[in-house]
């Protein structure tokens, strides 16, 4: 898969001049929030090396992610906490996350490319199926997702040295593990998620509630 400008080639023929990328970053963390991003690259400012956050190295996404602040014609970033993703779900956390981002963006997008999911909005939209490795939009976004989480769980370390957040980010790691069994879970954990509920002694969550 290449990472090109082709979906965003795509609306623009349709008439579309906004188009905005959309992903998030941390679903599979058993700790502290999911965040997303939401980008609208200026084709006439073009930004090298774009592609899924997750196949560059730390210190890759912190340049391009200046270099996406700096460059882009519009983008934000939001996130939804633990509390909320136990209520509603990782996935409905993952496009609310989407949806504050998107409320966030100034000038207002009129045309979304997201990765894997349809969110609940009026403005047209296409979900991308691996869309952080296909459209550069959508890899910028995970990188603005990607650094902001990772920039919040070095300050999450410092609040709880123990567990080891700011080298597994919050992921279900043997260190990760091997710190909830000795130290149990925090408040900011993810308690709807197996591995925190077995930590806190709670068993096993019914799939009826």
């Amino acid at each position: 898969m290449r990472c090109t400008f082709r979906l965003e080639k795509q609306a623009h023929s349709q008439g579309y001049r906004r188009v905005a990328g959309l992903d998030e970053a941390g679903r599979g963390c058993l700790f502290g929030p999911v965040y997303a991003g939401a980008v609208v690259l200026d084709p006439e400012r073009p930004i090298r090396g774009l592609n899924d956050s997750k196949q560059l190295d730390p210190e890759r996404r912190e340049e391009l992610y200046l270099e996406i602040t700096v460059k882009a014609a519009a983008w934000a970033a939001a996130s939804v906490d633990p509390d909320q993703i136990d209520r509603i779900n990782i996935l409905e956390a993952s496009r609310l996350a989407m949806r504050l981002a998107l409320e966030r963006i100034d000038p207002r997008p009129d045309y979304l490319l997201v990765d894997a999911l349809w969110i609940e909005t009026a403005i047209p939209q296409q979900a991308v199926i691996h869309g952080d490795a296909l459209s550069r939009s959508i890899a910028a976004a995970s990188i603005i997702a990607k650094v902001e989480r990772d920039r919040s769980m070095l300050d999450w370390d410092r609040q709880y040295p123990g567990y080891g957040f700011a080298s597994h980010k919050g992921y279900s790691t043997p260190q990760h593990l091997k710190a909830l069994e000795e130290h149990g879970p925090t408040p900011h954990h993810r308690f709807s998620y197996e591995p925190v509920r077995q930590a806190a002694g709670l068993g096993q969550m019914s799939l009826f509630g």
